[in-house]
Parts: structure tokens; sequence; C-alpha cells
């Protein structure tokens, strides 16, 4: 299905200034929905394309109706309902909760899923355990985000709490106020703070309100009931398929792996390391087609951006190669880094292009990390006791539940390479997804074509060629 993406001045020429209603999808064959930019709901990937898990879920939702999906992005929680009650959109979708959906007289949607509500603070202040600890401290939360009647039940038993709304702020300005000193704590949305925790090593959850936020989409009071029980069915079908889940787990399902020591890790050596290896990084891509700040991910993973590292086991190198991996590769000294970022960049497309083809992206990748940590071999025996479990082979979210059981047994009828420590790839691959995450956002993608700050060495190129690996392979 084709999808159209319209600025938000163009979205303002066309849907704004005009004002009309939507006509009917049913009629028009176009899906308008409103959302809010916010890292759950809807932004723009590093590739330039539209993303965020209300965004794939929608859709996922228009492909099913044959229809045409466009956006109208409104950062202003009131502007958005407004956009609703004239029923200029067809429904909202930005982690909407049920409460306030229901609170303005308009139809919601089934639950797509539920996030705690987080009393979020400074590590380097006390930490406050229960609501009384707030009393007198500086409170921050965002209007519409839901949290105000429940900030008014509790302020009903504890009359000394009070609080500050800031109205037009995304998340993650109420955490940089936090962690500025603005706030001594701030209330915050459990899908909100988790996707922004790793920018924010300073910041913790002090703990957790009683009730849950149940997040739907929202749609005009007027809504005909044909539309409504097409997004009832669908959503149905989605929880029964596994498609929110898989949806789910794209955004959310490594974002609690590091702890607050592993990201302030990562910020404090970029700086000081991570420059005299970036055109390294650069060159591989260009070998690889493997975004530079993933095999970035992969050498501070293994290694910190050490180019000395030596394990136990006997790999080593920035990338920590084995000896039969670096010879494979065409590596002739593990310890250069230049050799070692390569050989990994090789190593790790070889892996991709080995999988079935008919294994998608993001998938694709998060497997072949699997692989290189553990070996094709046992990534293929995860594979089969992920579908021996009634789960799919090729995909990451049911082969992360079978990696740890490579190593407990009971599956021997299935596996063919014996015990491994899968539970060790989990971890890798989980790791690399949260520290692509943070350079993503630090480091400006790399474009050869107008930033190629030093030429390839041809004769590398060559090799790469010779050795069989495809220089070619879609970018992560």
């Amino acid at each position: 299905m084709q999808t159209r993406i319209y600025p938000l001045l163009g979205v303002l020429l066309v849907l704004g200034a005009c004002g009309r209603p939507a006509p009917p999808p049913e009629h028009s064959g176009e899906l308008v929905v409103g959302t809010r930019n916010s890292p759950a709901s809807y932004y723009i990937d590093h590739n330039g394309e539209p993303a965020g898990f209300e965004h794939d879920l929608i859709q996922a939702f228009s492909d099913s109706q044959s229809w045409n999906l466009s956006w109208v992005e409104k950062n202003r929680p009131e502007a958005l309902w407004e956009q609703v009650n004239l029923t200029r959109v067809h429904m909202a979708a930005a982690g909407l909760p049920l409460k306030v959906v229901e609170s303005r007289k308009l139809k919601a949607g089934p639950v797509l899923y539920e996030t705690p509500v987080l009393v979020v603070y400074r590590l380097a202040e006390r930490k406050p355990r229960k609501i009384s600890d707030l009393y007198g401290k500086r409170i921050g939360m965002i209007i519409g985000s839901g949290h105000t009647p429940m900030l008014m039940r509790l302020k009903r038993k504890h009359p000394e709490l009070q609080w500050e709304a800031l109205e037009n702020v995304w998340p993650e300005e109420l955490l940089v106020q936090l962690r500025e000193g603005r706030y001594d704590a701030v209330v915050i949305s459990g899908m909100d703070f988790d996707l922004s925790r790793k920018f924010f090593p300073e910041l913790a959850v002090a703990f957790d309100f009683e009730e849950t936020q149940k997040i739907v989409w929202a749609m005009p009071a007027h809504t005909s009931k044909a539309f409504i029980e097409k997004v009832r069915s669908f959503v149905a079908a989605a929880h029964q398929d596994g498609t929110i889940k898989r949806i789910h787990e794209r955004y959310f399902g490594h974002v609690k792996r590091l702890d607050s020591t592993d990201i302030a890790g990562i910020l404090q050596r970029r700086p000081q390391r991570l420059p005299q290896y970036r055109p390294y990084f650069q060159e591989a891509q260009i070998l690889s087609g493997i975004d530079w700040r993933l095999l970035a991910a992969i050498g501070y993973q293994e290694s910190q951006w050490d180019p000395n590292a030596v394990s136990p086991t006997g790999v080593r190198g920035l990338m920590m190669l084995t000896a039969q991996t670096a010879d494979r590769m065409g590596v002739k000294n593990r310890l250069d880094p230049r050799q070692s970022i390569i050989g990994g960049a090789r190593y790790l497309a070889l892996l991709k292009d080995s999988l079935p083809p008919r294994i998608s992206e993001p998938d694709r990748t998060w497997l072949a990390l699997a692989a290189y940590n553990q070996g094709l071999g046992h990534l293929h025996d995860a594979r089969r006791i992920a579908e021996a479990r009634g789960g799919d082979p090729d995909s990451w979210i049911d082969v992360k539940q079978a990696l740890p059981l490579l190593s407990r047994g009971g599956y021997t009828h299935v596996t063919r390479y014996g015990y491994a420590r899968g539970f060790e790839a989990l971890t890798f691959v989980e790791n690399i997804r949260n520290y692509y995450d943070i350079l993503l956002r630090l480091e400006p993608g790399f474009d050869p074509v107008h930033n190629l700050s030093r030429e390839a060495d041809p004769g590398s190129i060559s090799d790469w060629n010779q050795a069989g690996v495809s220089a070619s392979s879609p970018p992560i």
C-alpha cells in the first residue's frame, strides 16, 4: 500500500486551512490519522522514514483495509483534540490514555497496551520511595498526559502534594528539565521514559503509581459503528496473531537492558575513543552497506572501542574476532583496528547473507548479530527450538526466547550443535540495539557521496569481492 507522509506545513495547508471534515475512508480510500511527534507514537527515523509503535500498527490497520494513509502532526494536545472534535481526522494515535479519551466524550478504540506511571528522580539525590517523600518537592508533569486525574486523587489523601503542569512540552524535555535541576522529580508514563532512559543515565525510577494507563486510539464522537467495528476487529486480531507483540518488541523489547553505568560508559567514551575509529567504521559501511553506527555499537559492546582487547578465550581486537573468523575474513592482524573493524563488518554481512531470504529487517540483523556472538549453527538451533515451541523461527521476538534454552537441554531432538551459552547471545544483541539507538541519536549518518572524508582502499574492496561477501547488502 502507498503511504503518503505530509510535512507539517503541507498538512496544515491541506487539512488545517481548508478546515473540511475528512470524508469516510470507506468512500475516499484514505485514512487520516492525527498524532504527535514522540518516540512511542510517531517520528521520523534515521533513514528518513516514519516510525513508532503506533505508526507501525496504524500502517498495518490501513493496509488491512486497502486504504492509503495520511498523518496530521500536532504537538499541542488541544490542537490534536480539535482535529478529532472537528472530524478532520478519522482517529488520533498519540499514546492516549483511555480515561482521557472518555472524559472528552470521544469514542475509544480497544486497549492497545498498558503502561505504568512513574515518578522519576535524579540518582544523585535521595530516592523518594512513597508519595509523602514528595511533600515540599518540585514536581513536574505534562498537561494532556492523563496524569492530572491521578495526582488529584492522590492529593485528597496527601494535601501537601504539589506539582507544576507544563504545556507544549515533549516527555524528553520534561526529563531534561529534571536533569538540569528545575524539578526534584517528574511524573511520566513508562512508555515515554523507557524509550528515553538510555539518554539520561543520571535519572532513575523512584516508584510506580498503583494504577496503570490503558492506551487507546481516539475517534470522533459520531464515528460510524462500521468504522469502530473495523478498528475493534483489527486490534483483536492483532493481539491474537502477535502483530502487536512483534511491533512492541521492535520498539520496547530491548530498552531496559542497560543500566545507568552502561549508558554513562558509552556516553563518556564516545568523545574520547570513537573519533579515531570513525573513518574505519565508515569505510566498513561502504564495503558492507551496514550503517557505520551499528558497526560502532558492535565494537563498543565487544571491546569498548579498545583495539588491544583480549579475552581469556582467545578472541581479540576491537571487534573481538576469533582466529578462525579473522583468517576467514582475511584479517592478518586482529589488533589492527582498521583490519578488525572491516573484518567484523565482512563477517556480519556474510552472516546476514547466509540467512533465508524471506527474513526481513530488522529481524535479519538481530538474528545475524546473535550468530556473530554464538555462531550460525547455534543460531539455527535456537530457530529450531523457537519453531518447536510454536514460534516463528524467522522472528527475533521468538528466537530471543529460545536462545537461553540452548544451555538448558530438553531440546536435543531438534538441535544439532549441542550446548551453547545462548543467554550471552541474547544479552549481546539487546545491548547492541541500545548502543545503536544512542549512536543514532548522537552521531550523524554517513553518505559516502557527500561526505566521504577519505577514499576506501581499492585493494580492500577487491579483497572483499574475492572473499565472496556481498558489498551491496541493504543497510539497517
